[in-house]
């Protein structure tokens, strides 16, 4: 290469001889401009679009470094101009194997190394309706800029806590490339976030989300962002920002991968942390739309084990319906809720089920009796634990068995509490209690 002889054009040469006359060796040298050295004939380097292979036929001298030819021709240096002779006449010049493909071929665009801008400035003038119907108060500076602003309504609160969570859609994405249904996505990965802070109390202010692809798609993703757009909604969120990152080579082509991030804010001395739940205290269930999020590893493996037909009929619905179904989110009906009666304590039923997830927001020396027969277990939970030979135990550490919110209320709050829940359209039900946990016991105990 040029660049490990560090020869580049315009550098100046000499030819320099020693040995007995008509033995000629020639070494090439770089030289400062105006260089003078007795006896040496002076030329410059610069480049040709000839092959290599057409000056080896006009017994030119040529050295092979890599792509690059460096062609030993000089030319008379001004001192020796009178005997003009084939030998002085000679020129140096340099060729590099690439040189004419570089004249002929077009130059690259980051379009030809995969990446389409201009596909991406389309998705965020699609986007940006959907954007405009989440819009709340607070909101200064949404989609477009570097940064998304939003003021706190300081009249609003005391001292104000924000809560933040981040999470994505899981496998279950999976099924929505092989379905071809991309517009309830976005869904879930609002509920999955903003039911996550709803936990402590926070009410939900803004969502950003990360698209990232190999190749972007304007249709498929407008539909992704404009479910996450309804989630938001839904949440009574402002979707104020995000990021699509078109990356080739890095997923499959009509493949991507979703992140959300929910930021909301509570006052401090609403918070709820779990640690005034006390013995005696009731647990009650809202009910989950389905598999929401969670536990579709293994959906998809009973799936591909038992070579299950997606248009399989459940309970009066297709199966690829069934398991599609976004996300309940859950944000209106508790934050009514936290408004009539003392919340104690809030437990998002997602991976884990509930085995894992009520415990997350117990005090250690207590635990939470779960009577399994409070609520109807929907027919897919029944389904998929027939087809693929799941134990109650892994079931109920998997998913959400029908229950997608526990909430920890006081028993005189109870009644109340359901009252309020049914009022916002949930179904909830009284589905256990609070009792001391016994030593090294587990803290949630199914009956």
């Amino acid at each position: 290469m040029l660049d490990e002889l560090r020869i580049a054009p315009s550098d100046e040469i000499f030819e320099h001889r020693r040995g007995r006359r008509g033995e000629i060796k020639r070494k090439l040298f770089h030289v400062s401009s105006g260089s003078e050295r007795s006896g040496s004939n002076y030329g410059k380097i610069r480049l040709t679009p000839d092959s290599a292979e057409d000056l080896e036929r006009q017994h030119v001298p040529v050295v092979t470094a890599g792509c690059a030819h460096i062609l030993a021709q000089f030319p008379v240096p001004p001192s020796k101009r009178k005997r003009p002779s084939a030998r002085t006449k000679r020129r140096a010049r340099v060729t590099t194997s690439g040189a004419r493909s570089r004249q002929l071929r077009p130059p690259l665009t980051y379009r030809d190394a995969g990446v389409d801008i201009d596909a991406g400035d389309r998705l965020v003038e699609n986007i940006r309706p959907f954007a405009k119907k989440t819009l709340r108060e607070g909101v200064l500076a949404g989609i477009g800029g570097f940064g998304a602003l939003f003021q706190i309504a300081r009249d609003r609160y005391r001292e104000p806590v924000l809560v933040s969570g981040t999470d994505g859609v899981g496998t279950k994405l999976r099924l929505a490339f092989d379905l071809n249904r991309h517009g309830t996505i976005g869904i879930d990965l609002v509920a999955m976030s903003v039911n996550d802070i709803l936990t402590h109390g926070a009410e939900p202010l803004f969502f950003l989300d990360y698209f990232a692809c190999g190749k972007l798609d304007v249709a498929t993703a407008t539909e992704v962002v404009k479910g996450i757009a309804e989630g938001c909604a839904r949440a009574g969120c402002a979707l104020i920002g995000g990021e699509t990152a078109e990356m080739p080579g890095m997923y499959p082509t009509g493949e991507y991968d979703l992140a959300g991030f929910a930021v909301g804010i509570v006052e401090k001395s609403d918070l709820i942390d779990g640690s005034s739940i006390a013995a005696g205290d009731v647990v009650l269930g809202l009910a989950s739309s389905g598999a929401h999020s969670n536990g579709y590893s293994l959906i998809r493996k009973i799936i591909a084990v038992k070579c299950v037909d997606l248009s399989t009929r459940i309970a009066g619905r297709k199966l690829s319906e069934l398991i599609l179904e976004p996300t309940r989110i859950y944000v209106k009906p508790v934050l009514k809720l936290t408004a009539a009666v003392r919340v104690k304590g809030l437990a998002h039923i997602t991976g884990g089920g509930v085995l894992e997830n009520v415990p997350r927001v117990l005090p250690e020396m207590l635990a939470a009796r779960i009577e399994r027969r409070a609520w109807a277990m929907p027919a897919l939970f029944r389904w998929l634990q027939e087809q693929g030979n799941v134990s109650d135990e892994e079931l109920f550490r998997v998913f959400n068995c029908g229950v997608g919110m526990a909430i920890v209320v006081s028993p005189r709050d109870a009644d109340r509490a359901i009252q309020v829940l049914r009022a916002a359209g949930e179904a909830a039900w009284p589905i256990g209690r609070i009792e001391a946990r016994p030593a090294d016991g587990p803290q949630v105990i199914l009956v």
